[in-house]
């Protein structure tokens, strides 16, 4: 039996408020009770913002990593840019971001609020204790909530807990990645394919493209926004504490979002990032992939750690003088 003290401890330490990061992480792609707010052609509308401002934050000299794939945006002004061959690569655990998607879609729960109660099956509890991949402890027969499940599965990527909530949302696996690849499909996913649920198969592949679309999407829900933002989480009955894989949290005003690495797949980070631009919060959503791939897991996710703060740090350093060109001011 693997010790999940330990597992803990070897975690990776994420600091700061996440509630304050998510105040000031509303911008204005979603109101504050969640309800999108979109303008003509579904694009947020921005105060001061057009095709001259855009153009302008398309020219900022980013830091783009010189491997893999990467994809950044900001609401109300538009893509930074996309540098990488957008080619389908496998995505580790990043994949937890549409199964998270698709439980609250199918299953939606207010911001604060426990959700639905689900009951842990033997499957889950006993594939708790792996010594392969990614688990969080539950206990065969004991009820948890939907959010401290959802929590589990982001915060320390368990891989057992996103197949409990697929079976309990869908009765199987395989109906579940049915419809995670229909909710990719209407997003406009169309270099993605899901074939499980965790990431743990190198078939599951996107594009940073692709998972940009996704993460926005999933961050309109205040819900997902606040597990995403969760810094640490308890495993009821287990007795150990779990830090969040993201340990770019709560810096530079990164709130969010989900790590991913494996050996094939390289280090993986989807991140949301907040800061103020003309006077108005805006949201900075960006996607690293492909980072060291065929090292270690850790090499990867350092890696893709590094070139994300990188670009995080030049974006709030630099976007808003570039924003006030493209205004005339």
């Amino acid at each position: 039996m693997p010790n999940f003290r330990a597992a803990a401890r070897r975690s990776l330490v994420v600091p700061l408020s996440a509630a304050l990061a998510l105040a000031t992480g509303m911008g204005t792609w979603y109101a504050l009770d969640g309800g999108p707010l979109t303008g003509p052609g579904g694009a947020a509308p921005a105060a001061g913002s057009g095709p001259g401002v855009a153009a302008v934050a398309r020219s900022l000299h980013l830091p783009w990593p010189a491997e893999g794939q990467t994809s950044v945006e900001v609401e109300g002004i538009g893509g930074l840019g996309t540098r990488g061959e957008q080619r389908p690569v496998p995505i580790a655990s990043v994949t937890k971001v549409m199964t998270a998607y698709v439980i609250l879609k199918d299953h939606p729960m207010r911001a604060g609020a426990p959700g639905a109660a689900i009951t842990a099956d033997e499957q889950a509890a006993n594939e708790s204790y792996s010594s392969v991949e990614t688990t969080a402890p539950v206990l065969a027969g004991r009820t948890y909530t939907q959010r401290r499940l959802l929590e589990m599965m982001m915060v320390p990527s368990g891989n057992n807990i996103a197949r409990l909530l697929a079976r309990w949302d869908a009765g199987g696996e395989k109906a579940f990645v049915a419809k995670m690849n229909e909710a990719a499909a209407a997003l406009g996913m169309g270099r993605t394919t899901y074939t499980g649920v965790s990431g743990m198969e190198t078939s599951t592949r996107s594009t940073s493209a692709d998972q940009l679309r996704l993460a926005r999407a999933a961050m309109k829900d205040p819900a997902f926004r606040e597990i995403v933002a969760t810094r640490t989480v308890e495993a009821p009955g287990a007795g150990v504490t779990f830090r969040n894989t993201n340990k770019l949290l709560g810096r530079n005003g990164v709130i969010g979002l989900k790590t991913g690495s494996s050996t094939p797949a390289g280090g993986n980070l989807v991140w949301a990032a907040t800061q103020e631009i003309a006077g108005t919060p805006r949201l900075i959503l960006g996607v690293v992939l492909h980072q060291r791939a065929g090292t270690t897991p850790a090499e990867g996710s350092a890696a893709a750690h590094e070139a994300s703060r990188a670009l995080i740090t030049e974006i709030r350093a630099t976007l808003p003088d570039a924003v006030g060109r493209g205004q005339g001011t």
